[in-house]
């Protein structure tokens, strides 16, 4: 037995687009495990995993859940997550927990958007991971074809370990590839399944592809250890089918997670090592910190190191919290999760104790929309910006800007649905009420050319920082990029180490108000004072340098792209495309199959924010559209942009100086 294996806990994230039957699937999991007494139902809000009010509300699942159950004498931590676009970040931050993961297809709609992003996030962290196909009872289903999809726009290392038995209504069920040997009996069906199993895994070795030229067949004896070992390897990717709504397919899954996905790797005797990925606030005890803790042991009472903010925290209780019950368990070692007390400052993302074994983090949900919060009672405002920082600490993706002087609130979000359930949480959780202007969308800058920035502050003393930037375009996608050509005996190792943190601080907001990216930043001279230098000389000088660079080199606004895959029936065909035409949109030939008109390609966001419901009407209610993120482009010439900026601006010098020092006063 590999060792991953041995190991009797298994971390399991659940996967899929909205709608797939993931949380469905969780809660018939929860009661063929006997976790649960009764099933309850998505629709009817009655789902044990979708435990605030708005997810009953709406019928969908809004933040990660944290459950568990047992199979085999194993311990299986199962987080079922959001599968609409609006939520990615809470998809985002359980992906760094996860030692395998079960993504979800639906039967009907196969190979949908989120699928895709989500399925190339898990291959980017090479997580083993199980395709389930769901829904096959339905009406449409047809997993022969789904399972063809998967493997031209997922994997062609997805490999079928069952067959289903009928389709539709006629779904009765599966079979076991992996126990049934060739025979001349059963549907034909079945032998295609049992053919593209054994072909894909013969093509991983030239024994077993010798062995199947030969006999045409491989046993199953033959196929598992390829089979494991792929699988642990994220080279092979086992495909199970079910319809969970009537709990079909079911029992086999939960044999899959516990057979083929990896338990966690650690070592309890290490110095501690974890990762928070979901707060939660009780009302009596404070902030609940879900943690995976990869190395070492955590017990009550224990004195814990915040690395990312570089604080220290009492732990003050540790739990586990299971379907609304809580139990004091005392401890966590190295391979589990647990939800931990006291943290009172940590955030989501944030990492506890060495950072040495903690995987990275892999970006999934960009914010491409802002939006202005509106309360109406002045006297409240301190209540909605402290709910706003709570809710920021739990998803940092929303970004809260508070403008003090102008008494405005942004925050950026993924899309319309995040914005009715930030109405709903703030009234039910905080006793809030309040609104959102419409959606604006949220640009970048990039410089047009190079160009050098200079700062010599070094007035009113005591005071000396004197900095020269090069600022150059980079490749598009490229990010910010920062190097330092300037000798110690010119600028001490902590003074240039101060300039390096300052830096990406400065580009937050460039000359248009926006965030400027795709750049290189040279710092190509420096110079501090033996007397009058202070390291927050640096700290001031560094915005100031980096803002007359960005004047000189000037720049230029990008756009944010969605990639759209859309189907519409024949009839509306040049209808839809003349949309596409007038949004500035960009698409391949169209492909007619089946009676309808299918159509890929990009379209800007700011000029398709109304487009999925405005495709209702244009097709009566008959067009599919899915979107996910492309990338930022540089705008047309005429699109111009402006938002308003945070603080002084570092280009007004003697304000910006007044201003950080706390000497300007107010009019």
């Amino acid at each position: 037995m590999n060792e991953a294996h041995r190991n009797p806990i298994r971390n399991v994230g659940i996967f899929a687009h909205v709608d797939a039957g993931k949380t469905t699937t969780t809660e018939h999991i929860l009661f063929e495990s006997g976790r649960i007494r009764s099933l309850g139902s998505v629709d009817t809000g009655t789902a044990q995993t979708d435990r605030m009010e708005v997810e009953r509300e709406r019928g969908i699942s809004v933040r990660a859940a944290v459950t568990r159950f047992t199979r085999n004498g194993v311990q299986v931590n199962l987080i079922d997550t959001p599968g609409h676009v609006d939520f990615l970040s809470e998809v985002e931050q359980s992906l760094r927990v996860m030692d395998g993961a079960v993504l979800i297809v639906s039967a009907v709609e196969g190979v949908q958007a989120q699928t895709e992003v989500i399925w190339q996030a898990l291959r980017d962290l090479d997580i083993p991971t199980i395709l389930y196909v769901n829904k096959l009872d339905r009406i449409g289903a047809d997993p022969l074809g789904v399972l063809t999809r998967i493997r031209k726009l997922m994997s062609a290392r997805s490999v079928p370990i069952q067959a289903p038995i009928g389709v539709e209504e006629q779904y009765v069920g599966n079979n076991d590839l992996l126990m049934a040997e060739k025979t001349d009996e059963g549907p034909i069906e079945t032998q295609s399944y049992r053919d593209l199993l054994a072909e894909t895994i013969a093509e991983r070795s030239d024994t077993l592809l010798e062995s199947y030229i030969e006999k045409g067949c491989l046993h199953a004896v033959e196929l598992l250890p390829a089979l494991e070992e792929g699988i642990l390897r994220s080279e092979l990717f086992p495909v199970l089918f079910g319809a969970s709504n009537r709990g079909l397919g079911i029992q086999q899954l939960m044999d899959a997670i516990v057979r083929w996905l990896p338990g966690p790797s650690g070592d309890a005797d290490s110095p501690a090592a974890g990762i928070v990925f979901k707060l939660e606030r009780d009302p009596d005890m404070g902030r609940i910190a879900y943690m995976r803790l990869y190395n070492g042991t955590l017990r009550n009472r224990e004195l814990v190191h915040n690395s990312t903010l570089d604080i220290h925290e009492k732990i003050t209780q540790i739990r586990r919290i299971d379907l609304g019950k809580a139990e004091d368990i005392g401890i966590v070692k190295a391979g589990n999760i647990a939800a931990v007390y006291g943290m009172n400052r940590t955030r989501v993302g944030d990492i506890i104790g060495a950072s040495s074994g903690v995987p990275g983090e892999r970006r999934l949900a960009v914010p491409l929309l802002t939006v202005q919060v509106r309360w109406n009672d002045v006297a409240d405002s301190p209540k909605v910006v402290a709910a706003f920082q709570e809710l920021a600490d739990e998803d940092p993706l929303l970004d809260v800007q508070w403008l003090q002087e102008e008494r405005e609130l942004h925050v950026k979000v993924m899309g319309p649905i995040q914005v009715e359930v930030l109405v709903s949480v703030l009234k039910t959780r905080f006793r809030l009420d309040v609104r959102f202007d419409p959606p604006s969308v949220i640009y970048k800058e990039t410089p047009c050319g190079v160009g050098e920035g200079f700062i010599a502050y070094t007035m009113p003393k005591p005071c000396w920082a004197i900095l020269r930037f090069r600022i150059e375009p980079g490749l598009r996608g490229s990010g910010l990029q920062y190097v330092s050509d300037v000798k110690s005996e010119r600028l001490l190792e902590s003074y240039r180490n101060e300039v390096a943190r300052r830096v990406p601080e400065a580009l937050q907001q460039g000359l248009h108000g926006w965030q400027v990216t795709d750049l290189k930043v040279t710092l190509a001279d420096g110079e501090h004072h033996v007397w009058h230098t202070h390291p927050l000389d640096f700290v001031i000088a560094t915005p100031m340098g980096i803002m007359n660079g960005l004047a000189n080199a000037g720049t230029k606004l990008l756009e944010p792209l969605l990639r759209f895959r859309l189907s519409v029936p024949e009839e509306f065909g040049g209808k839809v495309m003349n949309e596409l035409i007038l949004m500035r949109g960009e698409f391949d030939s169209p492909v007619i199959r089946g009676g309808r008109f299918e159509i890929e390609g990009v379209l800007p966001v700011a000029t398709s924010i109304d487009f999925p419901a405005r495709l209702g009407s244009l097709t009566k209610g008959r067009g599919i559209l899915s979107t996910m993120f492309e990338s930022y482009r540089e705008c047309p010439p005429d699109v111009k942009a402006e938002r308003k900026r945070r603080g002084v601006n570092p280009l007004d010098q003697a304000k910006y100086i007044l201003a950080v020092r706390n000497a300007l006063t107010q009019s």
